[in-house]
């Protein structure tokens, strides 16, 4: 089972209604501004974190418009300094290439390493989207529902103030 399927198969096993929008690949917000597909609902944008030692890792998910203050989100997640983790830690601790980042990512972070980090704003949007663990397709769903999957995998969610 490919990863985009094991995502869909998970949202159906806990009886999460979504939509989904497939399109040509995309790796920034402003790629899929460029393809109207905020106009569904808001875009989430992810970041995948990495403390000062490596040890931590952290997906910080915060509104599309939004601009992260790693220095902020640092001090409101008692963190030693962040950066920016790379692809290969992506890939190891989330299964995921570089421009699919998503919180269902998760799905494949089988020892609940990676601490999910929410935007306080992004908590209040009723539609949220995101990629289904590939980048060529959006999924829509409600924000409760994303803090449910999320929950349910096990992972530790942290909301912050951006």
């Amino acid at each position: 089972m490919d990863t985009k399927d094991k995502v869909l198969k998970k949202l159906e096993d806990l009886n999460i209604k979504y939509e989904i929008t497939e399109h040509p690949p995309v790796y920034t917000i402003e790629d899929m501004e460029d393809l109207h597909l905020n106009e569904k609902g808001h875009v989430a944008k992810n970041l995948f974190l990495k403390n000062s030692n490596g040890k931590n890792h952290f997906l910080v998910v915060l509104k599309g418009d939004r601009k992260a203050d790693l220095k902020s989100i640092r001090a409101q997640i008692n963190s030693s300094a962040l950066s920016f983790a790379s692809e290969d830690r992506l890939e190891k601790h989330l299964g995921l290439l570089k421009g699919a980042v998503t919180p269902l990512g998760i799905i494949n972070n089988c020892d609940h390493s990676v601490q999910v980090i929410i935007d306080e704003d992004l908590s209040k949007e009723s539609i949220i989207g995101v990629h289904p663990n590939v980048n060529t397709s959006t999924i829509w769903i409600t924000f409760e529902d994303l803090k449910k999957f999320i929950e349910e995998m096990g992972n530790e969610i942290k909301y912050v103030t951006l």
